[in-house]
């Protein structure tokens, strides 16, 4: 089964999350199928908290793909800040 969800990057105290679409059973950071965006918690200044790629992320949904609650609840945000 495909799950959308995030891979944690960056450094100790700094993380920085890549969201892809994996299989479920591969390790939270181990191999991907397709990096949809990223979501920066500690941004500051003029960078990006979040990018998602909502075309690919759809494309995956209407697959069989499930988000998994954290990636669900930054959609979600995203979406509302967007209207």
């Amino acid at each position: 089964m495909v799950v959308i969800r995030f891979a944690r990057g960056g450094a100790k105290g700094r993380p920085f999350y890549h969201i892809v679409a994996t299989d479920k059973q591969n390790r939270r950071d181990g191999g991907f199928i397709e990096r949809l965006g990223y979501y920066n918690p500690i941004a500051s200044g003029k960078e990006q908290v979040c990018n998602i790629a909502l075309d690919r992320l759809n494309h995956w949904r209407s697959n069989g793909a499930e988000m998994s609650e954290a990636v669900e609840r930054l959609v979600r945000s995203q979406a509302k800040k967007a209207a």
